[in-house]
């Protein structure tokens, strides 16, 4: 099932290109109050074009959002190759999840703005990642429960203000990864979320990523280095996962920092992925 949050409530495509408004809340709210069933069955308000609609993300507030880093085997490599440019060559990839909470205020939708930051305008990054959404608490999941804790999937655009994040990895105490991921508007998600019984596990998904057309990225998410079950077991060890959080799943090789090609205003970048469509968002000034 694809569902939409629109303008005017929740909504599912019953038919390719139409929209069926429901009656019920928010769509992170019933997903929250674990009613996303409902959804099948609740009484229809309105039927829309699926063009003529205002889309909002999926999940608008999630209560966390999870960052995983170096899930593709792809981008583990530029990611050495990088920091022994930098001097830094005694790092290795990590062994079990690499992951960070960021701000859920950072969250925009589909056909936002990416707006770059005053403080940090000149080495703004895409990612294009998977997001998962928990659609059902707990802690300490076992992998083989873990689809059961998934409402579904989504689309995220991973943003990142490069020069923080570096300053962070060589040691400023003023600076943080999380910081550098956390500004407004740097976590597009949508357009939609399908739900998770459209797919199977392990998730084999074309990725890709382009920037004024410009293919940047393009892999399949059967290259996760940790499939999406070990990451909800991992991360559930360490926080309680609660319905409604988000889990972007890591990004394939291509983002700009590795070609010191970075967003500026008025670029548009696009984040398609194979069975939940494409999200789009173009970059603007402060």
């Amino acid at each position: 099932m694809r569902l939409y949050n629109t303008d005017e409530g929740p909504a599912r495509e019953d038919e390719p290109g139409v929209l069926t408004v429901v009656d019920l809340p928010d769509l992170g709210d019933v997903i929250r109050d674990g009613g996303l069933d409902r959804i099948e069955s609740a009484p229809a308000v309105d039927k829309l074009p699926l063009a003529d609609a205002t889309l909002f993300a999926p999940i608008r507030r999630p209560g966390k959002v999870i960052i995983i880093g170096l899930n593709y085997s792809s981008h583990g490599e530029e990611a050495l190759a990088l920091f022994a440019a930098m001097g830094m060559r005694d790092i290795q990839l990590p062994t079990v999840p690499n992951f960070f909470i960021v701000a859920a205020s950072a969250v925009t939708g589909p056909g936002s703005a990416i707006r770059l930051p005053h403080m940090a305008a000149q080495q703004v990054d895409y990612e294009g990642e998977v997001a998962v959404v928990i659609g059902r608490d707990g802690a300490d999941i076992s992998a083989a429960d873990a689809w059961n804790h998934v409402a579904g999937l989504t689309i995220a655009n991973d943003v990142s203000a490069r020069d923080i994040q570096q300053r962070a990895m060589t040691g400023d105490p003023t600076a943080t990864i999380a910081t550098a991921k956390s500004f407004d508007t740097f976590k597009p998600l949508g357009p939609c979320m399908v739900t998770a019984d459209e797919f199977g596990e392990p998730l084999d998904l074309r990725i890709r990523t382009r920037v004024n057309n410009e293919l940047r990225q393009d892999d399949r998410t059967g290259s996760f280095i940790h499939g999406i079950p070990d990451l909800i077991a991992y991360l559930s060890r360490y926080h309680t996962l609660q319905a409604g959080d988000v889990i972007c799943t890591g990004t394939p090789a291509g983002a700009g920092l590795f070609s010191n090609r970075f967003l500026s205003p008025g670029d548009v970048v696009e984040v398609e992925v194979e069975g939940i469509g494409a999200l789009t968002n173009q970059v603007a000034s402060a």
